[in-house]
């Protein structure tokens, strides 16, 4: 009996080794198999793809005026030509007045205390002057943090009460920073709506992390117009308190030169965030987007607003800033909208856009000078 137990358990061995080498076998020609099929999901997504950045809509906001300085209306679509680049483009001219998406940020550092009281009175005059009845604003305030005090809302109650929260915070000065974070915020509004920025700030960044040349790229994608109400540095510089330092996160690059450093164009610039009175303002993009030297200007808000083709304004007084806010209301229901398809976006880099009124030599036009657009 027990030799044929002995000679079962032997059977029975065999069998499972017999299975364990026949599973064996399945799942390496499983492998095998496995490896000559093709996988869809590194195909779709190779380790060391390129990205590029393009374009597929071109929104251009055009402001059209006389000798005198007044805006122009009237002007039929036929009557505006579009160079991008020198090449004519197809364009769709919008003479309606699209509903206007803002964000209001705010600069809250200890330097602009006493200019923030002005600041919290102009809620109603923003709704009914700047966005109108369809439009809908959200307040932003930053200074070391970006903080989100009120979302989308055409609630003139709810916009005065997130102003008047904004309160005096750090000497830091996050202006890049709260830029990026609006765009970011308008970017999920309507494409049928009117994106706009309304930076109310010193002219200055203070510890940003993020960096001019990649914020303005991402602005001008994003369809976004800037406009900025400058508080003066005059007036802070004597109202302010003492100054105890700030961390500053920016690359050495970034610093003032030094006691003896030569002059060139791009030290003068980034000595004095301007390049004159009469320097072109093209020249200067292109060397946003190619030179990083001309990154680190001191005056980023005017990067944004010419970059873009929105306009700055200043004030000091409380009178002052409703001037502001009424002038920049007028500007905005007066402008033209065109958009287009660019059909050369072949040609990577910086595209200049040129307007043209046809048959009226004596109008002035102001637009963005043009955008950035990755090869395809």
């Amino acid at each position: 009996m027990r030799n044929v137990l002995e000679v079962s358990n032997v059977l029975n061995l065999m069998n499972i080794r017999s299975l364990g080498i026949a599973s064996m076998a399945a799942l390496l020609a499983a492998g095998l198999l496995a490896q000559n099929q093709p996988d869809a999901t590194k195909q779709e997504a190779p380790i060391e793809a390129p990205i590029h950045v393009t374009v597929q809509n071109v929104v251009v906001p055009v402001s059209v005026v006389n000798r005198n300085g007044d805006n122009v209306d009237g002007l039929k679509p036929n009557q505006f030509h579009l160079l991008d680049n020198g090449k004519e483009q197809n364009i769709r001219v919008d003479v309606t007045f699209p509903p206007i998406s803002m964000v209001v940020a705010v600069e809250c550092a200890d330097r602009v205390d006493s200019m923030l009281p002005k600041i919290q009175k102009i809620g109603d005059m923003l709704q009914n002057l700047v966005v109108g009845d369809q439009g809908e604003i959200a307040v932003m305030a930053f200074d070391s943090r970006i903080r989100v005090l009120q979302g989308f809302t055409s609630d003139v109650t709810k916009i005065d009460v997130a102003l008047k929260q904004i309160q005096a915070g750090s000497s830091q000065s996050r202006m890049i920073d709260a830029v990026e974070e609006a765009a970011r915020m308008l970017r999920s509004r309507a494409p049928n709506r009117r994106r706009i920025i309304l930076l109310i700030s010193e002219t200055r960044d203070r510890s940003s992390e993020a960096r001019l040349r990649e914020t303005l790229i991402e602005v001008q994608l994003s369809n976004v117009d800037v406009y900025t109400v400058d508080i003066s540095r005059f007036v802070t510089s004597l109202m302010a308190k003492p100054d105890a330092g700030y961390i500053d996160n920016r690359p050495p690059a970034m610093t003032p030169l030094p006691m003896g450093v030569p002059a060139t164009p791009n030290t003068v610039m980034q000595a004095t965030g301007s390049l004159g009175g009469s320097a072109e303002f093209v020249p200067l993009m292109v060397e946003v987007f190619k030179d990083a030297k001309a990154i680190f200007k001191q005056n980023p808000s005017e990067v944004f607003t010419r970059g873009t083709g929105g306009e700055q304004y200043g004030f000091m007084r409380q009178h002052g800033l409703e001037d502001a806010i009424e002038d920049l209301g007028a500007n905005l229901h007066s402008q033209y909208m065109i958009s287009y398809s660019p059909n050369n976006k072949e040609q990577g880099g910086f595209h200049e856009i040129t307007v043209e009124i046809a048959g009226r030599q004596d109008l002035k036009v102001h637009t963005r000078p043009g955008y950035w657009l990755g090869p395809q």
